[in-house]
């Protein structure tokens, strides 16, 4: 039996009353250090980031609110004693607990024994269901990404910041970083203050106040342009209609907090870079001569944006913006971003709306609107544009005017619904309210907002890496539970995201971000820490197996790419056998100058791969190639066989080829395969099996078998092919 839990609205109230209390200000200090501030040593590990992730550390939205709730009355700045802290501490984590558990709707409510029965009924988009996962979301954005971000989403805006705020966005920024470095100094230094102080005047407030002077001071800019900065943060909005959790809370666009003597106070760096990316779009909107053109540019960075971060990975040549796609004269579809690799395609469609605040609060209608306008819609228009991209009686046209002349052919595509702004648990609403199609080449959507596709492509900048990771993101959809992107691809990138198909769910903790968040930190922010998880990007650096992806990549051939994909899915144990395997055909080749080949059965009736490995001519080693691998998949009755040749001399990739087609019986083939051995299987094993080396030393007859392992008569493969040079 669930205990009687109180109204959310009676522990709201009690809590408002414990923030107003005089001081109240020094625990929400003291809380603040213990929440964001990391202490490390020399150099920062995930070890280190783990304390972001403890238990009883509180998410931003409950800090926030505690900030508003205590700026709902004039702030009593005065010192408590240690004793008055702490009790305002435990009383605080109290109330929040109990409030946390007050969203938490009881079982009964969430599965109606009234609607079970009906195989269309999911209770998780109950608007009141969602208001816990939406409070609660995890953040989506890294501090230093809306920091970042901001210099690009309002720079065709920067004349009107000029004109109407007496600064710059450059100078709003530079102020802001300004600000946290000042925090920082102040933050390793208010610990050591406290020795020389009796314990009656511990506290931490200090690191959380500044002045003008001091930003002006760091920042080399003028004061009063300082000032204008600041002020732009402090709200100037009564918070007599904060009332719930769900209502707006100013001090989340407006964190700043004016104090006497021209000081401030400011407890989340994080708020207020968000703020900076997020709140000038209440200046805007009250500017009715600027404000459809503030719209206008926020859809163009979300387009602008994407398409530049897909470059870093795909190249100039692979990425294609404003693609309009006619039938005769008349335009039937629009593509925002288009990327092309080979058969694979990736169909992007931008959008720049928010959660509003009726949605927060649970409304189902209001949230599925929302929804609708900000995912569904996007989702909708790139379905369509799949289908119409391997038509080619419909032409694809670029912002100039000019048809493209790209293939027209695609195995898979995968639609991407991207938007500009933080959208609470957008993961969780996309799996409960998005209604999506799959067909053979179009695959599942990929929603994201821009934060996470910044971070995709920053740590996955190989085409391969990058589609690989989509592939399976979208293909696993329901099967992995977390409560944000980031944690999924951080887990990937430390354990390679692999679901057996005998598992119906994976749960992926929060923990296993750390490895993600320090690499960020440390790329983006200059933190003292490793720049790239421990997994899937380091493990084989150097090694052949990394060779071979990085000219997958290269060469870009449609037969090929879905080996790749097979090869990057690969358990450690099997990269370790083929990359021991090619080395050891290599080493063999070089010493005798022979033609030598390995064949793998990937998974059993379902994939193969055959190594051939040589520096003869194209026109030799193909056809031998293509006839191994017919051979191959027909004895083994595989729905797809791989091969792959790597020349010798040079350990490259020299091209590839790829058998998928149906199975049927032939007496022709029977009779080819019938000597031709088992082979080898990578699941289960720990090392390949080789024959001993050994030179040719007899010619071989016209009616023998060809050494190559063809199955065929000498004269009808390799002598064939020898007479034709």
């Amino acid at each position: 039996m669930r205990e009687a839990v109180r109204k959310e609205s009676e522990i709201f109230s009690e809590l408002a009353e414990i923030c107003t209390s005089p001081g109240y200000v020094h625990a929400i200090a003291s809380l603040c250090y213990q929440n964001n501030i990391l202490i490390y040593a020399d150099k920062l590990t995930p070890e280190d980031m783990l304390q972001q992730f403890a238990r009883d550390i509180l998410v931003r939205t409950e800090v926030s609110t505690l900030i508003g709730l205590a700026c709902k009355k004039q702030l009593n700045i005065d010192l408590p004693s240690p004793e008055v802290i702490q009790r305002y501490i435990d009383k605080t984590d109290s109330l929040l607990k109990e409030i946390h558990q007050s969203m938490m709707l009881p079982m009964e409510y969430i599965f109606d024994s009234n609607e079970v029965s009906d195989h269309n009924f999911n209770p998780f988009r109950d608007g009141l269901v969602l208001r816990e996962p939406i409070f609660y979301s995890g953040e989506s954005a890294y501090y230093f990404q809306y920091r970042d971000l901001s210099k690009i989403k309002y720079e065709k805006d920067n004349d009107w910041f000029l004109r109407n705020k007496g600064f710059s966005i450059q100078q709003v920024i530079d102020v802001v970083m300004s600000i946290q470095s000042l925090q920082n100094d102040k933050a390793k230094n208010v610990l050591r203050g406290l020795f020389d102080k009796n314990p009656s005047e511990w506290t931490v407030l200090s690191a959380y106040k500044f002045t003008a002077k001091e930003v002006s001071d760091i920042s080399n800019i003028e004061i009063d342009t300082v000032r204008l900065v600041i002020e732009s943060f402090v709200s100037s909005i009564g918070m007599d209609e904060f009332n719930s959790l769900d209502d707006f809370n100013p001090k989340n666009a407006y964190p700043i907090i004016q104090l006497p003597e021209d000081e401030y106070l400011l407890f989340q760096i994080y708020s207020l870079t968000q703020a900076l990316y997020e709140t000038p779009f209440f200046w805007f909107n009250d500017d009715k001569a600027y404000k459809n053109i503030a719209n206008q540019h926020r859809g163009e960075f979300t387009e602008n944006f994407s398409a530049e971060r897909l470059k870093l990975v795909f190249g100039e040549e692979r990425v294609f913006s404003n693609i309009d796609i006619y039938n005769s004269k008349d335009q039937v579809g629009e593509i925002d971003v288009l990327v092309v690799f080979a058969d694979r395609a990736i169909i992007l469609q931008a959008k720049s709306k928010k959660l509003t605040i009726t949605s927060r609060k649970g409304n189902d209608n209001s949230l599925q609107s929302d929804f609708k306008k900000a995912i569904q819609e996007a989702y909708d228009q790139a379905y369509l544009c799949a289908t119409l991209l391997n038509d080619k009686k419909y032409k694809l046209v670029d912002k100039s005017g000019k048809e493209l002349n790209i293939n027209r052919e695609y195995k898979e595509i995968y639609p991407f619904c991207v938007i500009s702004e933080h959208y609470p648990a957008l993961s969780f609403q996309a799996r409960q309210f998005l209604k999506f199609q799959e067909t053979k080449n179009i695959k599942p959507p990929f929603v994201m907002d821009v934060f996470l596709l910044d971070v995709m492509t920053e740590m996955l900048q190989s085409p391969l890496h990058f589609l690989s990771y989509v592939n399976r993101r979208t293909s696993y959809g329901d099967k992995i539970l977390s409560t944000h992107e980031l944690t999924i691809l951080s887990y990937h990138l430390k354990q390679n995201l692999w679901i057996d198909n005998k598992y119906a769910m994976m749960q992926i903790e929060d923990e296993i971000c750390v490895d993600l968040d320090l690499a960020m930190l440390t790329r983006r922010d200059g933190a003292p820490g490793s720049d790239t998880p421990e997994g899937i990007l380091t493990k084989y650096k150097g090694t052949v197996f990394d060779q071979i992806i990085r000219n997958i990549d290269k060469l870009e051939h449609s037969e090929i790419i879905s080996l790749g994909f097979t090869l990057l899915s690969m358990s450690s144990n099997a990269i370790e056998m083929i990359n021991n395997g090619i080395s050891e055909l290599i080493k063999r080749g070089r010493k005798d100058g022979q033609h030598h080949d390995l064949t793998l059965e990937i998974s059993e009736g379902g994939l193969g791969l055959t190594i051939h490995c040589n520096d003869d001519h194209e026109s030799i080693s193909r056809p031998r190639l293509e006839n191994h691998c017919e051979l191959r998949k027909y004895t083994q009755k595989a729905r797809s066989w791989f091969g792959i040749c790597i020349g010798q001399k040079v350990p490259r990739l020299r091209f590839g080829v790829n058998k998928e087609y149906d199975w049927v019986q032939s007496n022709e083939m029977d009779e080819l395969v019938q000597d031709l051995p088992k082979p080898q299987n990578l699941e289960g094993k720990n090392k390949i099996n080789f024959a001993p080396a050994t030179r040719q030393s007899k010619k071989v007859g016209r009616n023998e078998k060809c050494p190559c392992g063809s199955g065929k008569k000498y004269k009808k493969c390799c002598l064939k092919q020898e007479w034709r040079m």
